[in-house]
C-alpha cells in the first residue's frame, strides 16, 4: 500500500486510481518537531527535466509539516526522485520512489507525522499537500500538487490532506507535468507491515520519467 494518494496517489488517501494522494510507507506517528519560527518563510526550488518548480511554504499554519518536508529536503531524499502519479484535471505526485536499474524503487522514510489538514488551508489549484495512507498521521515523504481545486480533499473529507505552501514560480512546468502520457507499470516497496519486498501494479505513471533533479532550500 502507498500514501498521497496513498502507496498508491501513492496513498493520498487517493487510492490506486481514484481517491486522494498516497504514498507507501510506514504508519507510525513521531512526536511533533519543535517548530522554527514562522516569521521565516521558507522556499524549495525542485529542478526537474522539465524546469524548475518554486514552493513558498507555510511554516505558520503548517509547522509540523514543513519541518517534515525540509528534513527530507535538507538530507537530500528528493534529489533523483520522480513525479510516480500524475493525473491531469487531478495533482501530480513525488517523492517516493527513484529510478533504479529501469525501475521504480521505493526510498526509504521515517515514520509518519501529525496531520495537519485542519489547519484552514484549501487543497486548491497550485497548493501543495501531503500524500498518505488511509491512516491520516501517516505521511512522510511523498507530497503532491493540486492542479486544479480537490475540495474534496481538504477536512472533515476522508481526514483531510495536509497543505503546506504552494507554488510561487513554475506553475507552467507543473502543468507540462499533468499532461504527459502516462500508463501503467510496477512499483518496487516494502510491505508497510513486514516490511518484506513487494511489487506493486501502478497506474497513472509517466511513460517517460519526470526526475527531481534536486531539491533545495532558497
Amino acid at each position: 500500500m502507498k500514501r498521497m494518494f496513498a502507496p498508491v496517489l501513492l496513498a493520498l488517501g487517493i487510492a490506486a486510481c481514484s481517491g486522494p494522494p498516497k504514498e507507501e510507507t510506514k504508519t507510525q506517528t513521531t512526536a511533533e518537531p519543535a517548530p522554527a519560527s514562522a516569521a521565516v518563510v521558507p522556499k524549495v526550488r525542485l529542478k526537474t527535466g522539465m524546469g524548475d518548480i518554486v514552493l513558498e511554504l507555510n511554516r505558520e499554519k503548517a509547522p509540523v509539516t514543513v519541518e517534515n518536508f525540509l528534513s527530507y529536503v535538507k538530507k537530500g531524499h528528493y534529489d533523483g526522485t520522480v513525479f510516480h502519479r500524475v493525473i491531469d484535471g487531478f495533482m501530480i505526485q513525488g517523492g517516493g520512489f527513484a529510478l533504479t536499474d529501469g525501475k521504480l524503487v521505493e526510498k526509504p522514510t521515517g515514520q509518519g507525522i501529525k496531520n495537519e489538514s485542519t489547519n484552514g488551508l484549501n487543497n486548491a489549484r497550485g497548493t501543495i499537500a501531503m500524500a498518505r495512507t488511509a491512516d491520516p498521521n501517516s505521511a512522510t515523504a511523498q507530497f503532491f500538487i493540486n492542479v486544479v481545486d480537490n475540495r474534496m480533499l481538504d477536512y472533515p473529507s476522508n481526514g483531510g490532506y495536509a497543505v503546506f505552501g504552494k507554488v510561487t514560480e513554475g506553475i507552467e512546468v507543473v502543468d507540462k507535468i499533468k499532461a504527459v502520457a502516462t500508463g501503467t507499470s510496477t512499483l518496487s516497496m516494502l510491505h508497510p507491515a513486514t516490511g518484506q519486498p513487494l511489487q506493486s501494479p501502478a497506474g497513472d505513471v509517466p511513460q517517460q520519467p519526470v526526475v527531481i533533479q534536486s531539491a533545495t532550500v532558497e
